[in-house]
């Protein structure tokens, strides 16, 4: 990792939030810096793509400067089944350079894009279980997906240096706060209002990834449908799971209802996990993003799953100063999980 005493925000834009997170690194390790939060009007980002660019832009403006963040340059991220592919492949072994030169002809056999239309990545992961074999991570993003989110960060005023994925960024986060525990399976799910990433860990490598356009405002819908309540109320009830004039009863039966859905798509990725790989079952899940804070959701997760689930720590190993208010810190960290992990990119990361 490159040390700029400068830094970078991390810069993740969800369907509901825009987060931003700043860090300090020093031969100590990392520094909380700034962190904010916005919330954004529905049907500005839908499924990942942006609808209203100008409003996004303004949102944008405004979370910077309520932040007042220090400086400009920005990793942002993108997901989404649609525009994103990333595989794990054997390819002969070659060095790195000359895979860079081939990418383009070893990636569109595994590519559903047309190869022109997107930009690629790759990372050598080591040998393969076949002699002179190597294993490969290729990254594909459609280019018009990444331009849509760098025209809106340029138009706040901001440099983006760094285009990251969803799911890298949670591995990010992961290994600077959690132990690696060899052998070990872990799933980093991130549940943000629109969309499920997912990122299952082997030893602390991606062995894994997948993007389902499933999400929490499949709960907020359920919940407005049921009781006729606003977005607003809709959401409180979500977290809190108590809203005058509702039962808890009523509003857990909905909870619970909703939330199945969400879990059975967890399970259809577990499932495709097991079935299309060699490594054994699931040893934990964290879990982050809005969507995570849904009162319930991780202990019917753990029991419908059988697997332990608990809410991610992304500040567990950075210095967080007395001026920010715990409290709030705690009851934001799932939503700004994805945001710590791309505050720790540096431009030429690989």
């Amino acid at each position: 990792m490159i040390f700029r005493k400068k830094g970078i925000i991390g810069l993740d834009i969800g369907s509901k939030h825009i987060k931003v997170v700043q860090l300090k690194e020093s031969k100590s390790g990392y520094q909380l810096e700034r962190l904010g939060i916005t919330t954004l009007e529905p049907e500005l980002v839908v499924d990942g793509s942006i609808l209203d660019s100008s409003r996004l832009v303004e949102a944008l403006k405004g979370l910077i400067a309520n932040t007042a963040v220090t400086v400009q340059d920005v990793t942002l991220s993108v997901s989404g089944h649609s525009s994103v592919i990333i595989k794990r492949v054997s390819l002969t072994q070659m060095t790195e350079e000359e895979l860079g030169e081939s990418i383009k002809f070893e990636a569109q056999q595994y590519i559903p894009f047309d190869i022109e239309d997107v930009n690629l990545d790759f990372q050598i992961l080591g040998p393969a279980e076949k002699e002179d074999m190597m294993d490969v991570l290729i990254v594909a993003a459609k280019k018009d997906k990444i331009n849509e989110y760098v025209t809106v960060v340029k138009e706040a005023g901001l440099n983006p240096v760094t285009v990251d994925v969803d799911a890298f960024a949670l591995e990010n986060m992961y290994e600077l706060n959690y132990e690696i525990k060899e052998g070990e399976n872990v799933a980093l799910v991130n549940i943000g209002a629109g969309m499920i990433n997912m990122n299952i860990l082997k030893g602390g490598a991606s062995v894994f990834t997948r993007d389902s356009a499933v999400g929490g405002n499949l709960i907020t819908e359920a919940l407005q449908k049921e009781f006729t309540i606003s977005y607003a109320n809709a959401e409180k009830l979500k977290q809190e799971g108590t809203l005058e004039g509702i039962s808890q009863e009523d509003a857990a039966a909905v909870l619970i209802s909703a939330s199945e859905d969400i879990i059975a798509e967890i399970s259809r990725s577990f499932d495709y996990f097991r079935d299309t790989t060699n490594y054994e079952n699931i040893n934990e899940i964290i879990l982050s993003g809005g969507a995570a804070l849904t009162k319930g959701f991780a202990s019917l997760l753990s029991e419908r799953s059988g697997i332990d689930a608990r809410l991610v720590e992304p500040f567990k190993n950075i210095n967080v100063p007395d001026t920010f208010d715990k409290e709030y810190l705690k009851k934001v960290e799932p939503i700004a999980a994805v945001a710590v992990g791309l505050a720790l990119r540096r431009a030429g990361d690989k």
